[in-house]
């Protein structure tokens, strides 16, 4: 089992932006030191919610300064991006770091970021489908073309040209019904995040099986868990700061989504966050949905975390896992210690 290091660049914490990137981007450095597989900055812009407006020149930095570790763009987000020029950011990063990335692509949820971007966010099922296939053919190849609805390009050489394939380290975070069908259609690794009973999930992560078997005649990877942890040997001190940090990270997380809105319902490819939102209008409210989404990620002392990880594999089977600790405003040095005493007492347990 891989285990890896999701950093969130969540500016809750009231320093600059400039003393904050620094700080979260360290991270990196550390989870390679504490024995993580891999690491990975999501995609957003503009807020503190989260604000990473380059994984890839994130990951060049991180390349730079470490040897072992394997750098995921999670992800980078298709509808805002020329594919273009994700093909040629993805091999000059493979390049630099001889041959460590695994290409993460997402289509993005929030309206506010794609407004800024003067993209429609009905229209991103289409956008990410279509710009995927050029991306991993232009990353595998080493040429891009496209004649379509979204995109035209002329059929362009790509330098640095590409080293090896990509057909093993290529990743889409899906989260809805016809992202999982994409996903095992175009033979990608799956990811998806923490957003509540796991049991939920199980029809979508069979669909992604069935699917990818049919497709392409093998078992698909193990599909990849974004987990928000919170970790310490003192049970209370977990209580504590999962009221503290936990709740803050729930509601930016329900603002920036605008869960509570009605516009999901017309857009059958955002099922789940039409889900999160009819859960918190249902019984038991918002308290209840923060509950479930509280019991989908990793929060406890070690050995609940381990009991965790025990049932939910009972549950849906081989996964990875990117774990985020830094979230809520939670200060650096606290941070710092779960992430150590995680990758000391759970961490030899899920690789095991």
């Amino acid at each position: 089992m891989r285990v890896g290091v999701h950093i969130g660049y969540q500016n809750l914490h009231g320093m600059s932006d400039a003393e904050f990137f620094r700080k979260e981007t360290q991270l990196a450095l550390e989870a390679e030191a504490m024995g993580f597989d891999y690491v990975g900055p999501v995609e957003h812009h503009f807020t503190d919610y989260a604000a990473c407006p380059d994984p890839f020149a994130m990951l060049s930095w991180v390349a730079a300064k470490t040897s072992r570790i394997e750098l995921i763009t999670a992800a980078i987000i298709l509808p805002w991006n020329n594919p273009l020029r994700v093909v040629e950011s993805a091999l000059q990063l493979d390049a630099l770091s001889e041959g460590r990335l695994i290409l993460g692509m997402g289509r993005g949820a929030a309206r506010r970021e794609f407004r800024s971007f003067g993209v429609e966010l009905a229209d991103s099922r289409e956008m990410f489908d279509e710009a995927a296939l050029i991306v991993m053919a232009g990353v595998e190849t080493g040429i891009v073309e496209a004649e379509g609805k979204w995109y035209r390009i002329p059929r362009t050489e790509i330098r640095p040209r590409p080293q090896r394939s990509f057909r093993d380290r290529t990743v889409m975070v899906s989260m809805s019904p016809s992202s999982v069908e994409i996903a095992a259609r175009y033979g990608l690794q799956s990811l998806r995040f923490s957003q509540g009973d796991w049991r939920n999930a199980i029809p979508e992560i069979e669909q992604y099986r069935a699917t990818f078997l049919a497709a392409h005649g093998r078992k698909a990877p193990p599909f990849i868990i974004s987990d928000f942890v919170v970790c310490s040997d003192d049970r209370a001190a977990v209580a504590a700061r999962t009221d503290q940090y936990f709740a803050r990270l729930f509601s930016t997380v329900a603002n920036h989504y605008e869960f509570m809105s009605d516009h999901f319902k017309s857009l059958p490819s955002y099922a789940t966050y039409a889900y999160m939102g009819a859960a918190a209008a249902a019984a038991g409210g918002p308290d209840k949905a923060y509950r479930d989404y509280i019991g989908g990620n990793m929060i406890g002392a070690p050995e609940q975390l381990v009991e965790h990880h025990l049932e939910r594999t009972a549950m849906v089977g081989d996964y990875e896992m990117l774990a985020n600790f830094s979230f809520g405003g939670m200060p650096y040095e606290m941070v710092y210690a779960q992430m150590r005493l995680f990758a000391d007492k759970v961490l030899p347990h899920l690789k095991g």
